[in-house]
């Protein structure tokens, strides 16, 4: 069973989650909140495993709370929610260390599956959109290559692969395809390279990609 905590200033905005959520058995709503200064109670007497975070709201915003989270010992997992993909506050919140987005108007099966693979402790990154957030993630950057590539010289050949494949805005199929190894090979070795780096999701392996200067100033399709 994940424990889930909705974080949405807009409460038919929140109405609108319990109802495609609440009915799956392996998910339990136990907490709502209308800010993050609230959220922040709410997630410290529940423990919730996954908060679903508004990233616009009065008073504390999602970012404010995500980095507050994110400095807890035992942080829940953090999946965003935003009303436009490529959201500037979208990638900070990445940045961060926030697990994925979700886009309010997905799909409720999509949504379902977003929220249960990030309780899994995989990434939510939209498909769709995972190419243009990466993208705007990792523009404009100077390389620094000395710490990126200290970090990068912990992944094994094939490991350095799947992360530069990341860094291109792959989804795991195409990784799959472009290096010719199975999805579930993909997955394994990108649960690897998040732990050695340190990271949180996919956009902090493209940003230490393209800090070790591994890629070119645009993104291959």
């Amino acid at each position: 069973m994940t424990r889930l905590v909705l974080v949405d200033d807009d409460p038919m905005v929140r109405t609108g989650l319990r109802l495609i959520l609440g009915g799956e058995p392996d998910l339990d709503i136990v907490g709502e909140a209308e800010d993050g200064r609230r959220a922040m109670e709410v997630i410290r007497d529940l423990r919730p495993d996954l908060v679903l975070l508004d990233i616009r709201m009065p008073g504390q915003d999602g970012l404010t709370t995500t980095e507050m989270l994110r400095a807890w010992p035992e942080p829940p997992r953090i999946l965003v929610l935003t009303t436009f993909d490529a959201d500037e506050m979208v990638l900070r919140a990445l940045r961060l260390g926030a697990d994925g987005f979700l886009l309010k108007d997905t799909p409720p099966p999509r949504m379902i599956e977003a929220v249960r693979a990030v309780a899994k402790g995989e990434p939510a990154l939209s498909p769709s959109v995972a190419r243009q957030v990466i993208a705007a993630a990792t523009a404009g950057r100077e390389p620094a290559r000395p710490q990126a590539s200290t970090e990068l010289g912990r992944l094994t050949e094939r490991e350095l692969e799947v992360a530069i494949e990341i860094a291109r805005g792959g989804s795991n199929t195409e990784i799959a395809e472009r290096l010719y190894m199975s999805v579930a090979t993909v997955k394994a070795n990108i649960t690897r390279i998040f732990a050695k780096l340190g990271a949180g999701n996919r956009v902090q392996v493209a940003m230490k990609v393209r800090d070790a200067g591994l890629l070119p100033d645009t993104f291959a399709e």
